[in-house]
């Protein structure tokens, strides 16, 4: 069994590179977010800055990126909220099973993100456009859902891989 382990440990840096890239976006997002607001605001104030009609949905738009990539992001780390309460008095291998059913069921809510949120984003969502900007379909505001969803598989299921592996390699023989 430990070969199986090794040989797919070998896909651990698929991962990282996706965590990187995913967190690459999420700062190119804020800092984008930071300089559209900024604009904006001192665009209120100073008269050859431009406020453009545009920021607030834009901003509002970025922001949603943000979020759900970052939920993604968090699934990577472990730094969801979880409830550890009982932690402390269960035995560890309910621990362990609980983690993994936890796990389990987020994977099931990102399929169900990445599939209903590209129906959504593609049919209903689609069908509008921006107020302020009426070129733009609102597809990009609905989009981030499905882009999580994808993440959010492609995260838990590392972590699910690792709670499998913890069942079977003890903590000594890492």
């Amino acid at each position: 069994m430990n070969s199986f382990f090794k040989a797919v440990d070998k896909i651990k840096p698929v991962y990282d590179i996706t965590y990187k890239v995913m967190l690459f976006v999420c700062k190119l997002l804020l800092v984008t977010d930071i300089l559209i607001t900024s604009m904006s605001v001192l665009g209120r104030y100073v008269s050859f800055i431009p406020d453009p009609s545009w920021s607030e949905e834009v901003v509002l738009t970025l922001m949603a990126y943000m979020a759900v990539i970052s939920a993604a992001l968090a699934i990577r780390r472990g730094a969801h909220i979880r409830m550890t309460a009982f932690d402390r008095y269960l035995p560890k291998q309910v621990i362990k099973i609980l983690d993994l059913l936890s796990d389990l069921c987020i994977l099931f809510l990102a399929f169900v993100m990445l599939i209903v949120g590209w129906k959504y984003a593609s049919t209903i969502g689609s069908k509008g456009s921006y107020v302020s900007l009426p070129k733009l379909s609102r597809f990009w505001m609905y989009f981030p859902i499905p882009v999580a969803g994808f993440a959010m598989i492609v995260f838990q299921l590392e972590a699910i891989y690792n709670h499998i592996k913890g069942f079977f390699i003890k903590e000594e023989d890492k």
